[in-house]
């Protein structure tokens, strides 16, 4: 469909509405009146001049119009000529039907353009045009007689084209002229195509009007004139406008129901192996998939529709089915892990060229190139399928951050499909005028991303969440049951953590503690599953078992409320299920603050030199005892580091290694891996100053930023070889566990860069006294962003290094001073 039929809706609101002063110079470009404009109102002269502009654009669109209907014409004679022979292609009662009044339209408008064109080539501010807007106007019950017509019209085009396969090649390829000085000789169109410009130029002809009074002095001959044709046009788009107005039938189901939009919002569409970022409407009889069209400044946006599916012919994956499906393209997670650590960094770049003088051109810069990055995010990030069917046998695949979005989806979709729905078809002017009603229609505005935000909106909360599952009253029958968290980050949701199988219960009592990292985050998500354990439901789609979502619900973090230092419970009913929660927040700045032990014994919060001493070794015990556990039965988990492990499960760890309890390897043999690899993380995490010490930390971040690599090689030993004894063991010792866990990296998804983005803050981030000096933190993101990147670069370079052996570290000499 061409630009014409696409803004046909929004120019007739415009004519309606009587609020916006627009211009349409020639055929379907709008410009809008700047202040340049409004300037000549009060000019006699310059206000004609901008007249004569107006009613050249209007002449130079009414060229193209004459041509399209002449477009139109032109089969129409031939097929009239064979309507009377054996083998007609229509017939006279067919033909009539198809091109009522199309002749006598064609007819007024060229007498109407022949009467005009002169005028303007000979203008002078004495030239008048109201007694031609006037007769024109006079005519429009010929538009009355079309209008009444234009469906039945429609309909038996498309018949013959079904039925006679000589008028569909006429049909789907008129050749319309181009205008007088275009380089394009000619350009092919549908006839239903061109059976839509009449109803679209009633609309177009009422507007000019408008703007040729805004350009006309009162006391012009012309004004009473323009005026008197305006009434006359006005009353009949009043008139008709039941009829005219295609939104009136295009929004009617088959079945004579108003259709209405029920769910909408940006999804990433899989289509020809790459992703894309759509916008989704699903009707109360249909689901449209569209694209934001690229319009010129000033113009109107449009939607693009890509397909659509009746929701009576939509079908979701059946888990039987045995078609091939695409691979999904997954990047690794450390890219995404970078791209929330640089957007991090543009967020405090912001906040402070905010408060810098003359730094908004450069916040303008930053928000633009933050918005491409967390686009990248929003496209790139999900991983979760959905997939629907038309059972004409196409299928559509999108990628969804969350199984509750998935399952939004999918409910709202059954839920209509459970009326008496019937296939609908819409023709292609139904489907543009559907397809130009969704920008109006929807409820979802803005990709969600947080440069889209505006500024007095909360940013969410940064830092730590520590919620405990507690239990689920509800359940009409026994079940395997578990609970998964989810968090909004960065636009999107994602899963967090997952409380362990209760099995065989109504009433599942978990009582699990969860930490889960808040990145802006301004929701929790907790979804109720029933555990299937038939490994006959596999899906095909992410070759998982199939379980069954027994309720969601969410809630809403309100700083207020969970940045107090106590718990709060609380309560989400879902499906007549009702989950109780505990939760408390801790910001960043405080969950990342390294408090040395004010305790004389254990391991946590203790200098690893005292550790070491005391137990008479040269890596601590804790250190050992995990690695030697994750190697021995968690080195094939999936996401063994990152996945979190049950918070109440690490702190009876911590306690056990603090108190040297008896039963530690037992205990360390039957607690869940996670907890384990959380463990470790945790006494890292907890030193009283980093592994890597805050005396070399400066001399890190300047290593690793040196571009020679002899000299990086060179600065980046050497600082090893001054890290004090123990910790250099433990590093060594750890260093070489993460490789080992990396060589596993096909199986648990775990690479030197995801490995290094888990651990390297938690080695080097300088403990509180170093972190702030000389800083002023302006945000709560500050201390996340400041030096991350660099801090996993560190790792990083090590863990890629050949194996580091601390003999021959201690045995070289090479120095590049004797003070770091």
């Amino acid at each position: 469909m061409e630009e014409e039929e696409e803004e046909a809706l929004c120019y007739l609101d415009r004519v309606l509405e009587e609020d916006e002063e627009v211009f349409d110079y020639g055929d379907g470009e709008l410009e809008p009146i700047t202040p340049i404009h409004r300037q000549f109102k009060g000019d006699i002269e310059k206000g004609l001049e901008m007249k004569k502009l107006v009613l050249s654009g209007f002449l130079a669109s009414e060229e193209i119009y004459i041509n399209q209907l002449e477009a139109l014409l032109l089969p129409m004679r031939p097929l009239k000529a064979t309507a009377t022979t054996s083998q007609p292609v229509l017939t006279i009662q067919q033909i009539e039907t198809i091109f009522y009044k199309i002749q006598d339209i064609f007819e007024i408008h060229k007498e109407f353009y022949d009467a005009l064109l002169p005028s303007i080539q000979q203008w002078d501010e004495k030239v008048t045009v109201g007694h031609l807007f006037q007769k024109l106007a006079s005519q429009l019950g010929v538009y009355k007689a079309f209008v009444d017509n234009y469906k039945v019209a429609l309909e038996t085009a498309e018949k013959c084209s079904q039925a006679n396969i000589q008028f569909q090649k006429i049909s789907e390829n008129l050749k319309v002229k181009g205008p007088k000085d275009s380089k394009e000789c000619t350009t092919s169109t549908s006839m239903e195509a061109l059976l839509y410009k009449p109803i679209d130029r009633v609309t177009r002809s009422t507007l000019v009007l408008h703007d040729l009074l805004k350009h006309t002095p009162k006391d012009h001959p012309d004004f009473p004139l323009l005026q008197d044709a305006l009434r006359i046009s006005q009353n009949f788009l009043s008139s008709i406008n039941e009829e005219i107005d295609p939104r009136r039938t295009a929004v009617t189901t088959p079945k004579g129901e108003a259709r209405q939009l029920v769910k909408d919002g940006f999804l990433v569409e899989v289509s020809e192996s790459s992703r894309k970022l759509r916008h989704v409407f699903l009707f109360t009889d249909l689901l449209l998939c569209a694209k934001m069209k690229k319009t010129a400044v000033g113009r109107h946006q449009q939607y693009e529709c890509k397909w659509y599916i009746p929701l009576a012919d939509l079908t979701f994956q059946t888990l039987d089915d045995s078609d091939s499906c695409p691979s999904i393209q997954v990047l690794p997670e450390h890219e995404i892990e970078e791209m929330k650590i640089k957007i991090s960094v543009l967020k405090s770049e912001i906040q402070k060229e905010k408060k810098a003088p003359k730094g908004q051109s450069r916040v303008e810069r930053l928000r633009k190139k933050m918005n491409e990055q967390e686009s990248w995010l929003l496209l790139h990030s999900p991983t979760i399928p959905f997939r629907i069917h038309n059972k004409h046998g196409k299928s559509y695949l999108f990628l969804l951050s969350s199984d509750y979005e998935r399952s939004e989806w999918r409910e709202s979709i059954q839920k209509l499909q459970k009326k008496d729905l019937q296939a609908c078809v819409l023709s292609s002017v139904e489907l543009q005028v559907l397809t130009s009603s969704c920008f109006k229609l929807r409820t979802v505005h803005n990709i969600p991303v947080t440069s889209n935000k505006d500024d007095e909106e909360t940013p969410g909360l940064y830092g730590f969440l520590h919620v405990i599952v507690h239990s689920a009253k509800g359940f009409k029958e026994s079940a395997n049951l578990y609970c998964t968290l989810e968090v909004d980050s960065y636009g999107y949701f994602v899963s967090k953590a997952k409380t362990r199988v209760f099995r065989d219960t109504t009433e599942p009592q978990w009582n699990e503690e969860f930490e889960i990292e808040l990145e802006g985050s301004q929701y929790l998500r907790i979804l109720c599953y029933e555990k299937c354990y038939d490994k006959s439901m596999l899906n095909k789609d992410d070759n998982e078992i199939v379980d069954k979502i027994m309720g969601k619900g969410q809630v809403q973090l309100d700083p207020q409320t969970v940045q107090s230092k106590n718990w709060h419970m609380d309560v989400i009913e879902m499906n007549g299920i009702k989950v109780e929660f505990s939760m408390k927040f801790t910001s960043r700045d405080l969950s990342l603050k390294r408090t040395p032990s004010k305790k004389q014994s254990g391991v946590f919060g203790v200098k690893i030199n005292v550790v070491t001493k005391r137990e008479r070794s040269k890596v601590p015990y804790i250190v050992r005892q995990c690695i030697e556990e994750v190697e021995k039965r968690g080195i094939d988990e999936v996401g063994i580091y990152r996945i979190s492990g049950v918070a109440t499960d690490i702190q009876a760890l911590k306690l056990a290694f603090d108190t040297n309890t008896k039963d530690i390897l037992v205990m360390l043999s039957d607690m869940d891996i996670n907890a384990i690899a959380g463990t470790l993380k945790l006494y890292f995490r907890e030193l009283p100053e980093p592994l890597l010490t805050d005396r070399l930390y400066p001399a890190f971040m300047e290593g690793i930023a040196l571009s020679d690599p002899a000299a990086k090689e060179n600065c980046m030993m050497h600082l090893l070889r001054s890290l004090p004894d123990p910790n250099l063991m433990t590093f060594l010792t750890l260093l070489e566990h993460l490789k080992r866990v990396a060589d596993k990296e096909p199986i648990n998804k775990m690479s030197l860069h995801n490995l290094a983005t888990v651990f390297g803050p938690t080695l080097l981030r300088p403990s509180e006294s170093e972190s702030t000096k000389g800083q002023h933190i302006t945000s709560a993101s500050d201390i996340w962003s400041h030096d991350v990147m660099a801090q996993v670069q560190v790792l990083l370079y090590y863990l890629q290094h050949p194996p580091i052996s601390f003999a021959e570290l201690k045995r070289n000499t090479l120095y590049f001073s004797t003070d770091v």
